[in-house]
């Protein structure tokens, strides 16, 4: 199931998903980890969750990610508990409030909530979409980055200060673009250490 984790600036292997030395920059994503490649059977299970609305699924695959991390991948759980006193915090990717309540739940924040019970981290549904957003799926990369720009900010009651390092929770990367916008508002608003972590790539 897994592919070879890779930068998620120039999307090039990357030792644990680490950002290239080289590709950092002040307000891009420190790191990018996926379960695998978006291909049946994650695929099917991922559009089983969103569309067919199987709740369910959030919890296998939250429980297949742990696994993994444990069996495969101990990069990001020992970065994690080396870092917890500093105060991680897992926050999904918000969907807009109407597609939300059309399908009754957002996958990335059910999946969210599963890791951080497992993992004993904070969640927080600290990011909320400001404007109505085209769906991603048949847009090119550069009509992507367009299409998700400014469509992002920090919720009002939450603040970043306390938990500054991040494991923001996404379904699917393809280009990037929506998790880089986030990153860029979180980073804004103080976090100092902002991971992807999605199912498929």
């Amino acid at each position: 199931m897994q592919k070879e984790l890779v930068c998620p600036i120039c999307e090039r292997s990357a030792m644990g998903g680490q950002t290239h030395p080289i590709c950092k920059s002040r307000f891009g994503l420190d790191g990018l980890w996926n379960l695998g490649i978006y291909k049946n059977p994650l695929r099917s299970a991922i559009q089983t969750l969103k569309y067919r609305r199987v709740r369910g699924l959030a919890e296998v695959l939250a429980d297949i990610i742990l696994e993994y991390w444990i069996k495969y991948q101990p990069f990001i759980l020992d970065k994690i508990k080396r870092d917890k006193r500093k105060g991680w915090m897992i926050i999904p990717v918000p969907l807009y409030f109407w597609r939300e309540n059309s399908r009754g739940f957002n996958q990335s924040s059910l999946v969210g909530q599963i890791l951080s019970k497992s993992l004993g981290l904070d969640y927080c549904d600290a990011l909320k979409r400001i404007r109505y957003t085209k769906s991603q799926v048949k847009l090119k990369s550069k009509d992507r980055q367009k299409n998700i720009k400014n469509a992002f900010a920090v919720s009002k009651p939450y603040t970043l200060d306390p938990k500054p390092y991040i494991l923001l929770i996404d379904d699917v990367w393809t280009t990037g673009s929506t998790l880089k916008e986030c990153c860029c508002v979180l980073k804004r608003a103080g976090a100092k250490s902002v991971w992807a972590i999605t199912l498929a790539r």
